[in-house]
């Protein structure tokens, strides 16, 4: 194969990756006929509101396209609840920081993670919890960390279904797990979460994002519903 034709050909591939992957805060053609709905267009936050409240507070901001924690902010629930479903979203915390991504949140509890695991999101070098990020908190952890540095954008994706459960951070597959399982519930006992009655009992719920007074910033925030 000559340089010239072999130039051409990564070229053209190039360029049909490019037009395949899409662009921050927006939805391709095909996910769209797949059934994916973005959470964030990048210009206003009406898919979410604080945890028990109305509106969105002061402390979450549309800055530069992303979703931001400015300042004291609270936790933030999807309006909408999900029971089955694959989720993926970038986020880009701050050096220490730390914040959490929760499923199947109900307002049942005095906060969303009294109902709704946490996978954990931090700054892995300099952030003070031992439970990393991508992890589920205090019950399923990777044995790698996949993670980027601070300054630079993660993508975490994670499915959540009755038969399987999945987390991934930036293409590296985490764990698996099946909610209500023996093995889940005798990790759940062994956790703080075995006291808290509601802790992972709803099969349908909010997604949540958490405010642990750090600042961090989501992008590309997307869920595509799974049909039984």
């Amino acid at each position: 194969m000559s340089s010239l034709l072999a130039c051409g050909l990564l070229l053209v591939s190039a360029m049909t990756a490019c037009a395949e992957a899409p662009a921050v805060n927006s939805l391709t053609a095909k996910e769209a006929a797949d059934g994916w709905i973005l959470l964030f267009d990048g210009k206003t936050m009406d898919a979410w509101r604080n945890y028990r409240k109305d509106e969105v507070s002061d402390g979450w901001k549309v800055v530069d396209g992303t979703i931001k924690r400015v300042g004291s902010a609270g936790d933030i629930v999807t309006r909408e609840q999900y029971e089955a479903y694959e989720l993926t979203l970038d986020y880009k915390i701050s050096k220490g920081g730390n914040s959490g991504l929760m499923f199947h949140v109900t307002e049942q509890g005095n906060t969303p993670w009294m109902t709704g695991p946490e996978i954990q999101i931090q700054d892995n070098k300099d952030g003070h919890d031992p439970q990393k990020a991508g992890w589920l908190y205090q019950l399923y952890k990777a044995d790698e960390d996949a993670t980027n540095p601070v300054g630079q954008w993660n993508t975490l994706r994670v499915v959540i279904s009755p038969e399987k459960s999945e987390i991934y951070m930036n293409g590296t597959k985490y764990c698996e797990f099946v909610k209500g399982s023996d093995d889940w519930n005798e990790r759940v006992a062994n956790s703080k979460f075995g006291s808290m009655p509601l802790f992972g009992k709803a099969t349908k719920g909010h997604v949540a994002l958490q405010d642990h007074g750090n600042e961090v910033a989501f992008r590309s925030l997307k869920i595509r519903p799974i049909a039984k």
